[in-house]
């Protein structure tokens, strides 16, 4: 299985990085620094068009079978980047849809990182539901965090378990 995972933080060097950089090395899956992308908001004008948006996702689902989103939790939510990401597929419902039709099947999985061991219930509701609303299979979703610039054995422990379901 060829998978990616979409870093979606608004540092590229920062403990979301460290996780993504871990379960890279594990899975052999490429990564994608959205903050690196020029991918503006959603508008109903589509003005954003031609952005990085519709290259990227287009790659996306040429390319790959599984797609892990990773973001930092900022206020309870994922990041704006990954927001903006998420927002835009709203494109492929509209404008691109035979590239929206192309998800159908696909794997997605999230990687949440916080400062701490806590996450709030329904933080992966976007995630999961918007797999069920494009026809994906939902893989699970693992949240990690990063103490002391280490990643913990417990964090690890989890990782590995997930990126099983990664490369099966």
């Amino acid at each position: 299985m060829k998978g990616i995972i979409l870093q979606g933080s608004s540092r590229s060097d920062g403990n979301t990085a460290k996780i993504v950089k871990y379960l890279s090395d594990k899975t052999s899956f490429d990564i994608v620094d959205l903050s690196k992308k020029d991918i503006g908001h959603f508008d109903y004008e589509f003005r954003n068009r031609d952005d990085d948006f519709l290259p990227l996702i287009r790659e996306i689902v040429s390319d790959y079978d599984t797609i892990i989103f990773a973001t930092p939790v900022y206020w309870y939510s994922m990041s704006g980047i990954m927001k903006d990401f998420f927002d835009r597929i709203t494109d492929l419902l509209r404008t691109e849809k035979e590239t929206g039709r192309m998800l159908r099947g696909k794997n997605m999985g999230m990687i949440s990182c916080g400062s701490d061991s806590l996450l709030q219930e329904g933080f992966s509701m976007p995630f999961y539901e918007s797999a069920n609303y494009l026809g994906m299979i939902y893989l699970g979703d693992v949240h990690t965090w990063v103490i002391n610039d280490e990643i913990s054995s417990e964090v690890k422990q989890k990782l590995d378990d997930f990126s099983k379901k990664l490369v099966r």
